[in-house]
């Protein structure tokens, strides 16, 4: 039994955002309603509790909705952002928003936001790397765009009203998780509100409270800690004058005493310029108004216009626990683990935490799946949270390098990428987040040569009718269920399986065809130009295991054992290594 119960107020967090000056955003405030155990006195059993409001814990409760699943969330404020002031996260990958088509929030994303794929760095005046997104790799494949910049309160907005929407899972605001405990039977939360206290049970709770998580301190989960003395300084401003709609970095800026600078284009035409101070800077000197119009005017000329939005400063540290379920307790988005801001890793990896495991809990309370693949979360969100840290902590040291080794190399990397394009690739302003592999899951049957493990672009087919579809559509038609994608023809045996596996287990089948070739089943779609298959990794005839979240669980040639076997291991009923 592992019973904890602490004060809230021992592990709640301090926000280090500060609003300064200008006109700030205007935010959507949610009515707080007396929960019916206030009321009643019972405490009541609930399969899933969801502690936290934003990006990650929205869109986990918008997942578990679309699927038809119960749940609560808690929250302890009554509207989105950082405690209604800030916009935080602003760049949304290609992966976050296949997800978000699947949730049904895109179309308002794509047209609020601003898409984006060129990227320009700068050291002094010469620019020494540049990308643009869609020549690289098959980011032009998806039916999303690499990037969409928008600020991340309109995507909460837009979760909250699609919850509402959907249905099945109850927003609860203005309520505060102030105690826990846990036991063989359920977890029981305290919950704090306007009008008293009351308790609640749950099977699972989700805890997307953020980087300071109360659940991760009252558990004393351990976790990896590196904290730097960079300093940096947001402006949220609008122009008179406008900049170019490209992701423009400066590791060394003029007009930022040498430090770098970063600049992205938001919705509402709403420019974010990030300032590194230096490491000795007061927080509160660098966020004042006449401070940030005086960086402003050192950038664009005293003569641009500016209209200051918002502004906060703040300082980054790298985070990531050992494990990311304890007990009855699921960690995710910052709760698991917490990076710098650059490269887009911070949101958008909870977003796909939530994307992650939406889908197995669900299968697991629907009877369609054993609790064991519930490990599979930990086994996937956990690696793929280490190579984030990983990742941006290399940025993090080439932007704030060290005295010694560290400081040379950025100096040898600038140097050389001024005259050489091989060096160009060392130059480190941040590398863009793409869906995370996965390597050694235990849902997944991984084979030399195959796919398991990897994500499935949102590529374009065609129906049987000739209708445009994409795989979001496919995975929309499954329902929460396994997909097998067959490629080619196939013999009257494997036919036969194939129906009996759809019969006996939660998987459906589709056939994908060539233009010309005939159909054998009804379920089939045409793939004219490959996308499909390359989306899936496979080539000739073949089959692909699709899981409800857009990841390959495995690959194969022959409809034989081996996909029988790859089902039951995606689905937690086989726990031998492939």
């Amino acid at each position: 039994m592992n019973s904890t119960t602490l004060a809230y107020r021992e592990a709640a967090h301090t926000n280090g955002y500060q609003y300064t000056s200008g006109t700030g955003y205007e935010l959507p405030e949610y009515p707080f309603v007396p929960p019916p155990e206030l009321h009643s006195g019972t405490t009541v059993r609930h399969p899933l509790v969801i502690a936290g409001g934003g990006i990650t814990g929205l869109t986990m409760a918008c997942a578990l909705a679309r699927l038809g699943v119960r749940a609560v969330l808690i929250d302890e404020d009554n509207t989105v952002g950082v405690k209604g002031a800030s916009s935080r996260g602003i760049c949304y990958t290609q992966k976050s928003l296949e997800i978000f088509e699947r949730l049904g929030i895109y179309e308002r994303i794509a047209a609020k936001g601003v898409q984006w794929s060129v990227g320009r760095t700068f050291a002094g005046a010469d620019e020494v790397y540049s990308f643009d997104l869609r020549q690289q790799g098959s980011f032009h494949l998806s039916r999303q765009p690499p990037f969409i910049n928008i600020q991340q309160f309109y995507i909460e907005g837009f979760l909250v009203e699609r919850i509402q929407e959907l249905g099945h899972v109850e927003l609860r605001w203005k309520n505060r998780l102030v105690g826990f405990e846990q036991n063989e039977d359920c977890a029981t939360l305290t919950v704090e509100t306007p009008a008293g206290s009351y308790r609640i049970e749950a099977e699972h709770v989700i805890d997307a409270t953020g980087s300071h998580s109360p659940l991760r301190q009252w558990l004393q989960v351990p976790f990896d800690s590196r904290r730097g003395d960079d300093r940096w300084c947001i402006a949220d401003v609008r122009f008179s004058r406008h900049p170019p709609v490209e992701r423009h970095t400066w590791i060394e800026a003029p007009f930022n005493e040498n430090r770098a600078v970063w600049q992205h284009l938001m919705a509402d035409d709403v420019w974010r310029i990030d300032y590194q101070m230096a490491p000795d800077s007061d927080p509160e000197v660098v966020s004042r108004e006449s401070a940030v119009r005086e960086r402003l005017a050192r950038q664009f000329g005293p003569d641009a216009a500016v209209e200051i939005v918002w502004v906060g400063p703040y300082a980054y540290r790298s985070e990531c626990v050992h494990a990311m379920r304890h007990g009855r307790v699921f960690l995710m988005g910052d709760s698991a683990k917490v990076v710098s801001p650059f490269g887009a890793r911070g949101g958008n990896t909870g977003v796909a935490d939530a994307d992650n495991l939406a889908w197995k809990l669900a299968a697991v309370l629907r009877g369609k799946a054993d609790a064991s693949l519930l490990t599979s979360y930990n086994d996937e969100r956990l690696e793929a949270a280490q190579q984030n840290v990983c990742v941006t902590n290399r940025t993090a040291r080439f932007l704030r390098p060290a005295d010694g080794a560290e400081r040379l190399f950025r100096q040898a990397a600038i140097g050389l990428a001024r005259q050489f394009p091989f060096a160009r690739s060392l130059i480190n302003t941040g590398r863009m987040a793409v869906a995370n592999p996965y390597s050694h899951s235990s849902a997944c049957t991984y084979a030399p040569g195959g796919g398991a493990g990897l994500s499935v672009q949102n590529v374009r087919f065609a129906w049987a009718d000739g209708g445009h579809g994409c795989v979001n559509d496919l995975l929309d038609w499954a329902v929460g269920d396994l997909l097998v994608l067959v490629f080619g023809d196939v013999s009257a045996a494997a036919l036969q399986r194939l129906r009996r596996l759809c019969f006996d287990s939660p998987v459906r089948s589709v056939q994908v065809l060539g233009p010309d070739a005939p159909a054998q089943v009804l379920e089939h779609v045409r793939d004219p130009q490959g996308h499909l298959q390359g989306a899936c990794h496979v080539f000739g005839h073949a089959w692909a295991l699709v899981r409800p979240d857009g990841y390959l669980a495995a690959t194969g040639e022959s409809v034989d054992s081996h996909l029988v076997s790859a089902i039951e291991r995606s689905l937690g009923l086989r726990g031998d290594t492939p």
